[in-house]
């Protein structure tokens, strides 16, 4: 049986360094906030991992039959047409995924 008090001293030692590490990126971050290339990749980013991402859903997409490009193509127009029409990011993403998801089961039923 330990003693209480190494295991308290052991719990306040880990629970430092955790806070260390958790505080310590936005400390280094603290001076690059004005920074102008940090706020053009933020202004960039979205844009870039959505490209990313619709790039790595449609990898394995076969072009050539009907049933793995239609829900996919339906999904897509879906997805930006929404976003086109109302801008809500939140509306696109979850209206055309339910759809790829819908559409991907009646064809594969």
């Amino acid at each position: 049986m330990h003693d209480p008090t190494y295991i308290l001293v052991a719990v306040l030692i880990s629970a430092s360094i955790t806070w260390l590490l958790r505080a310590l990126p936005f400390a280094m971050l603290a001076p690059l906030r004005d920074s102008r290339p940090l706020a053009v990749l933020g202004d960039r980013m979205p844009v870039g991992i959505m490209v990313i991402l619709a790039a790595y859903t449609l990898r394995d997409t076969e072009p050539s039959s009907f049933a793995s490009i239609g829900p996919v193509v339906v999904a897509l127009a879906v997805t930006i047409g929404l976003h086109l029409w109302r801008g809500s990011m939140t509306l696109s993403i979850f209206s055309g995924t339910a759809l790829y998801v819908l559409m991907a089961s009646m064809i594969a039923a």
